[in-house]
């Protein structure tokens, strides 16, 4: 099923104060065009001037991911982009007044009430995803921090967060799929060490934090005049430390709301790899610098393959005269496949990385009794499994007794068919692999041509069993 990019029908307004700066402004949602991706403008500036939400304009992880442009800022992206995840839009405009996104109560709830009012639509051209194909990892050995992403159909995270205090203990989160961010993970916010939010206040750096936007963790002794000031700075009538170590501004949403959040900080800082990705994901002890730096490597790989598949596009001639690597005999030696199911007569060529294979479409080719009799056309399902036989066998060269072993597909993605083929064309299949051959499975790119013409590509991966 193809998937539709998605915007707003509606435009929407959100106001609040900015976190640190304390500066009373509004942000607004807008519809934008298909594969425009998702930009602000600061509209309180001469010229309205655009920045992109993607990694490469992010200058500052500090306290919060801030985005930036030819000196022109915006910080506190992370909640925002969250929400704008959650919904599965890929090209909207935020316009904003001030240099910080409304803090709200410093959770993305108010951001995913706002969509949802503003009402998601679908727009006529297909969703671009990164696949994650192989194992990313980032490490900090210094700070203990990881972040890996592996291969998955859909979208999940999970979060563990462990700081090594009394009060707040190890604690992990899921997130199965975006579907589940509103009710789940939205309304999850920020927390802080009692000793961090003394530093931010007396350095003057939260000027529009209270206590209805943070959850405060207590891990020390306080004593009643210190608990009196904070009670001053934050006008509340009387502030003290409840039995879980936390200052009774709020009441927890989830035992481990803490996780959740970091939880939530990840998918807003995802966002900037600059597509929605597919791909299983694990996150101990992340933060912006972590987040913003795996985002990199995986907007890396996905860059790189793209470089690979604009390779494969082109189209290599081939001797077709050349005596083969393997005839149709020395094949039948490889794969279990027979006819009239043995859909490729010749592999051309095979490396390390690849493999070309032959197919001669004629007449006489049994599904064309039923198949279009009248205007025979070669059944793209056929052409994916020669191409699948094509690639099993690199994946069986790997193996001393081909014989014994099944090769069985996991999952086929991004096929297209740009050409009909019909009897008298003869096919050249050439695969190149996207990512090592690991545990026996392959994941290779595809493209299939006859003569200078490409007729179908896809992306496949299978894995070799024993019968």
């Amino acid at each position: 099923m193809i998937e539709k990019q998605k915007t707003i029908k509606n435009e929407v307004s959100i106001s609040g104060s900015g976190l640190h700066t304390g500066e009373y402004g509004t942000l607004t949602f807008k519809a934008a065009d298909v594969n425009s991706g998702i930009k602000f403008y600061r509209i309180d500036i001469k010229g309205k001037p655009e920045i992109e939400a993607i990694v490469e304009n992010v200058v500052d992880t500090s306290r919060g991911t801030t985005i930036g442009k030819n000196n022109v800022l915006i910080n506190t992206v992370e909640h925002v982009l969250a929400a704008v995840s959650s919904f599965g839009i890929d090209n909207i405009i935020i316009e904003i007044n001030q240099i910080e996104t409304p803090i709200m109560d410093g959770s993305s709830k108010h951001f995913v009430e706002a969509l949802k009012k503003a009402v998601v639509v679908e727009q006529d051209a297909e969703r671009e995803f990164i696949h994650i194909d192989s194992e990313i990892r980032y490490y900090d050995e210094k700070n203990d921090i990881e972040l890996v992403a592996i291969p998955h159909d859909s979208f999940s995270l999970e979060v563990d967060i462990d700081y090594g205090s009394k009060v707040l203990k190890k604690q992990n989160a899921f997130l199965n799929g975006l579907d589940e961010f509103e009710k789940e993970i939205a309304k999850c916010r920020t927390f802080v060490f009692l000793h961090e939010l003394e530093y931010l206040l007396n350095n003057n750096l939260i000027k529009g934090g209270d206590l209805n936007n943070a959850i405060v963790f207590v891990n020390r002794k306080v004593s009643q005049l210190e608990l009196d000031r904070l009670a001053d700075l934050f006008q509340k009538p009387k502030v003290k430390i409840c039995d879980e170590g936390i200052l009774n501004n709020l009441d927890l949403h989830f035992d481990n709301e803490p996780a959740r959040h970091k939880l939530l900080d990840v998918v807003g800082d995802l966002v900037l790899a600059g597509k929605p990705i597919k791909g299983k994901i694990y996150a101990k002890k992340p933060g912006h610098y972590s987040n913003i730096e795996f985002a990199k490597l995986i907007k890396k790989q996905h860059n790189n393959n793209n470089i690979k598949k604009k390779k494969m596009t082109k189209v290599r001639q081939f001797d077709l005269n050349k005596t083969p690597l393997y005839d149709i005999n020395q094949i039948m030696k490889i794969l279990p496949h027979r006819p009239p199911f043995l859909l490729i007569d010749k592999i051309l060529e095979m490396g390390d990385e690849y493999v070309v294979g032959l197919k001669n479409v004629s007449m006489n080719e049994h599904y064309f009794v039923g198949h279009f009799p009248d205007e025979p056309i070669m059944p793209g399902v056929l052409q994916i499994e020669a191409m699948a036989q094509t690639g099993g066998i690199l994946l069986l060269s790997n193996v001393p007794d081909p014989e014994n072993y099944l090769t069985l597909f996991l999952k086929i993605n991004n096929v297209r068919f740009r050409q009909k083929v019909v009897p008298g064309d003869t096919i050249i299949f050439e695969l190149k692999l996207i990512s090592p051959i690991r545990r026996g499975i392959c994941h290779m790119k595809g493209v299939a041509s006859v003569g200078e013409t490409i007729v179908m590509e896809a992306e496949m991966m299978a894995q070799i069993v024993k019968k």
